[in-house]
């Protein structure tokens, strides 16, 4: 909320400068990566996810449970990371398109440790949800089982599809600053627009990512304030989704 104050107060009028160039991309960059990996995937997926799963499935707890944990106790070095990134200064874009992203300090380099760690720990949670939620579907529940279920089994399908191209196009883009690669640099025959496609490869999921567990919390919601045992267009909203 403070850095999209700052970013709104600086675009507030025409050459009004609050903070500098540098200082806005950086703020830019913290800002997207802040929102979608620390706030908007722990809180809407994690959360929630570890709450409501075992609640509708009628579980104590997740079937992995020291997975579970280990997936919550990687976002300590990674929120660390990322803090000591804002320190050093990494002003790349929170999509971190090359060339620019080929550049700057070790802030860059934290910020890239940063995501790494964000995703590994979402790649661990969404294989917990994955074996707890087909685990009951195999053992006691149905295919009429809370949509709220099915919600999270499609989120955690499309985060174990994409996150590894993530991280494999963050992995290279370490590489060209640090060791003499050129995936991305067209100095060396490089291509920087491969890193487009293999950010969206991640990019475009990510967007249902995000909305999928909020149609299974609202569709659970209106099911229960309308005293419904079953919701309306059941199948066509687990096929939408």
């Amino acid at each position: 909320l403070g850095l999209s104050l700052i970013i709104r107060l600086n675009l507030s009028e025409p050459y009004y400068n609050l903070v500098s160039s540098e200082v806005y991309n950086s703020l830019i960059t913290y800002h997207g990566v802040t929102m979608i990996f620390f706030f908007l995937m722990p809180i809407l997926i994690g959360s929630f996810g570890n709450f409501l799963i075992p609640l509708m499935s009628g579980l104590k707890d997740l079937n992995l449970p020291r997975l579970n944990a280990l997936s919550l106790w990687l976002m300590v070095p990674s929120s660390f990371c990322l803090s000591w990134s804002m320190i050093c200064g990494a002003g790349v874009g929170w999509t971190f398109y090359p060339p620019l992203s080929l550049v700057g300090g070790v802030g860059v380099d934290y910020l890239m440790f940063s995501l790494h760690l964000a995703g590994v720990s979402s790649i661990l949670g969404s294989l917990n949800f994955i074996c707890t939620i087909l685990s009951r579907f195999s053992n006691s529940m149905t295919l009429r089982s809370s949509v709220l279920l099915w919600a999270y089994l499609f989120t955690s399908v499309l985060l174990l599809m994409s996150l590894p191209v993530l991280a494999a196009g963050i992995t290279m883009l370490l590489f060209d600053r640090n060791f003499g690669t050129a995936f991305f640099d067209p100095c060396g025959g490089g291509d920087p627009v491969l890193f487009h496609h293999l950010f969206w490869f991640f990019g475009h999921p990510e967007v249902y990512v995000l909305i999928l567990p909020g149609f299974g919390i609202v569709s659970h919601i209106c099911m229960c304030l309308s005293n419904n045992d079953s919701l309306f267009g059941y199948f066509g909203l687990v096929c939408a989704m």
